[in-house]
């Protein structure tokens, strides 16, 4: 998050904010950065996130346009399309946040990135602002993978009551 939105963040949002980060310390270890139905990866329909050709995880089917931080970490990649970003979490993870499918055509259309490459960011913060609607009228899927792209051998993406866990 950037120093402009953390100084102009209301109070309600610093609340916000906060209990996510609450719950994420008790829920699992992974906060979906979508409000929706998590689903697990091989549900999504599309083979190159459905058969793990880039890693293991999940998707959002997202009822909210506000995309947040999975983890506390930082920003390694914001796509030059604004359809995806990458984020490297304190425990070494790496994520690719994928916001619906095949909105790669979009060239940036409807999507509005709150923050940039090298931002760190805090479970619960704010990434991006997503136009759902505009997604859909394009006739593409809103559903959003999220790939962790280096687990280990051992390690595997638990769904659980749409909780997401990292468990060896």
């Amino acid at each position: 998050m950037s120093l402009w939105n953390k100084l102009f963040q209301t109070k309600r949002q610093r609340k916000k904010s906060a209990a996510l980060q609450e719950e994420i310390a008790h829920a699992g270890d992974v906060l979906p950065p979508l409000t929706g139905k998590v689903i697990p990866i091989t549900e999504v329909p599309d083979p190159a996130f459905a058969q793990k050709m880039m890693g293991d995880g999940f998707a959002i089917i997202p009822e909210e346009d506000i995309v947040r931080s999975p983890v506390n970490g930082v920003v390694t990649s914001l796509f030059p399309t604004r359809h995806a970003l990458s984020l490297r979490a304190n425990d070494g993870h790496e994520l690719l946040i994928h916001v619906g499918l095949e909105t790669v055509t979009l060239k940036g259309e409807g999507f509005d990135p709150l923050v940039h490459d090298g931002s760190r960011v805090l479970t619960g913060d704010p990434l991006m602002h997503v136009d759902f609607h505009l997604i859909e009228k394009r006739g593409l899927s809103p559903i959003s993978p999220v790939v962790f792209t280096n687990l280990k051998k051992k390690e595997k993406v638990v769904i659980d009551q749409g909780r997401i866990f990292i468990r060896s």
